[in-house]
């Protein structure tokens, strides 16, 4: 099946599940930009105006839908200062507008491996939304005062006009800081960016230290990108996370973290990513015994997470297919509301209590929403919304979310079978990561593709390993059928 096919398949998938594919003509929002020119305001403090500071991006080297830039500054007293600038896309997507209404019946921008379906028009979020390098923009900047033990000492948030030095990629960036590569030319002709950027990565790495001591899961998962020859699917490879993924990562959930402290401390409402205690705690046990190692009887994180730094450093090789197994028993996380006054949910998969989604609204509605939040209680100004508002928004986005995974995993299934349509017959090792009453399903280690086991799937259970036949490919289904040697 050609690269066309695919998209062909992945808008159909779209339609099929209720997705909106299409923007209705909207005014070029890119002629003018309300905000640039205007200082910041910060809660409580006089306008500024942040272009000054060396403000970098790291992200794919595909992305132009820039969410998010940082900058880091060592103070003397041992303490460091993380700034994370989010785009102001409220700026150009106000409330109840056409756009808003698009990017609400959306939720969420798509990523099928054959295309990308963008929450908002691409001549917006790659425009005059994105964090483009070179570029005055808009933003809402999160401010974390970190100890030199990584624990945050404080956090503010306030509204700001920033410009981007240099647009990094995590496979430059990764290399460098593991000395395998050299600094970007776009991070060498930017004086004083080296040095931060090293800062970045120092207080990344105390952010993490702290979420793991108190428990915080690290997974491995695979997550395989099409290699595309002459317009058709060649292969599956799967992307090292890398240490300059784990930087942004880190400092992507202590914004979040601090954006949830932010509101609940002016009294507003919020939408927490919520992941419960796993349901199913009792056969992530039978894991870690039929592994050699034990887990208490009662969800604990810490002992998990234990756990798996223990399996990570004995068993690197299969790590990933203990994390896609632990993973699935844990469930995906959803949104709640937390109304005025009420405690924030719990996080458990990042051990934290209190998380919300407000670095990527660009791609996310929940982030947009999280921004206009923020800056009317930034501007001492009431809640946009109110908390039967946010329930509608949550109760969509869960749905909305649900069914972007679903495409998601259709077009990875159908991609796989337009690879593995040729090599019917032939065997491979598998886990199994799935067990439901509509059909039992593996990944195969290699390539890393998964299909249901229609012959010997009986006594199969999440995370046991099997040697699987491939007996069947429908390409337009996206089926891949196994039986079990």
């Amino acid at each position: 099946m050609s690269l066309v096919d695919l998209q062909t398949a992945a808008r159909r998938a779209l339609i099929t599940a209720g997705f909106p594919v299409d923007f209705p003509a909207f005014d070029d929002p890119t002629l003018t930009n309300p905000i640039i020119g205007l200082a910041s305001t910060r809660a409580g403090a006089s306008p500024g105006d942040l272009r000054h500071l060396i403000w970098s991006s790291i992200d794919n080297d595909e992305s132009r839908d820039l969410d998010q830039v940082e900058v880091a500054e060592a103070r003397p007293d041992g303490t460091a200062r993380i700034m994370v600038g989010i785009a102001d896309v409220d700026a150009y997507v106000p409330k109840d507008s056409p756009l808003d209404i698009a990017a609400a019946a959306r939720t969420t921008s798509v990523y099928t491996g054959a295309g990308n379906f963008p929450m908002l028009p691409p001549g917006l979020s790659e425009g005059a939304t994105s964090l483009l390098a070179a570029q005055d923009r808009p933003a809402v900047v999160t401010e974390l005062i970190v100890g030199p033990s990584g624990e945050v000492l404080g956090h503010n948030v306030y509204r700001a006009t920033l410009r981007n030095r240099a647009k990094l990629t995590y496979e430059e960036i990764g290399k460098w800081l593991d000395n395998c590569g050299q600094l970007p030319p776009e991070a060498m002709s930017t004086p004083g960016l080296e040095i931060q950027l090293r800062i970045q990565d120092i207080v990344s790495a105390q952010l993490r230290a702290v979420r793991m001591a108190a428990g915080a899961l690290d997974f491995d998962t695979i997550e395989a990108r099409p290699v595309v020859e002459n317009g058709r699917v060649v292969d599956l490879a799967v992307p090292s996370r890398g240490r300059a993924r784990s930087l942004i990562e880190n400092f992507m959930i202590a914004a979040n973290t601090a954006v949830s402290g932010f509101l609940k401390e002016r009294n507003f409402p919020s939408i927490q990513r919520i992941v419960r205690r796993p349901a199913r705690w009792d056969r992530i046990v039978e894991i870690a015994n039929s592994a050699g190692d034990s887990l208490p009887s009662t969800p604990d994180s810490v002992a998990l997470s234990a756990f798996l730094n223990r399996r990570r450093q004995s068993d690197p090789e299969h790590f990933a297919d203990l994390s896609i197994s632990v993973v699935k028993l844990i469930g995906p996380g959803e949104y709640e509301v937390v109304a005025p006054g009420q405690d924030l949910g719990e996080h458990f998969g990042l051990a934290v209590y209190g998380y919300t989604h407000s670095t990527a609204p660009n791609r996310r509605y929940v982030d947009l929403v999280t921004q206009r939040l923020l800056k009317a209680a930034c501007d001492g100004k009431p809640s946009p919304y109110s908390v039967e508002e946010l329930n509608a928004i949550a109760t969509n986005a869960n749905a909305r979310a649900q069914s972007a995974r679903k495409i998601e995993r259709t077009m990875r299934k159908i991609i796989a079978a337009s690879l593995m349509q040729p090599r019917i017959g032939q065997t491979f090792n598998a886990i199994v990561t799935g067990v439901k009453s509509g059909g039992t399903y593996v990944r195969l280690l290699q390539p890393p593709v998964e299909g249901r086991v229609m012959r010997g799937q009986h006594n199969m259970d999440v995370g046991d390993r099997v040697r699987v036949r491939l007996i069947g490919v429908d390409v337009d289904q996206g089926f891949i059928d196994f039986a079990r040697v």
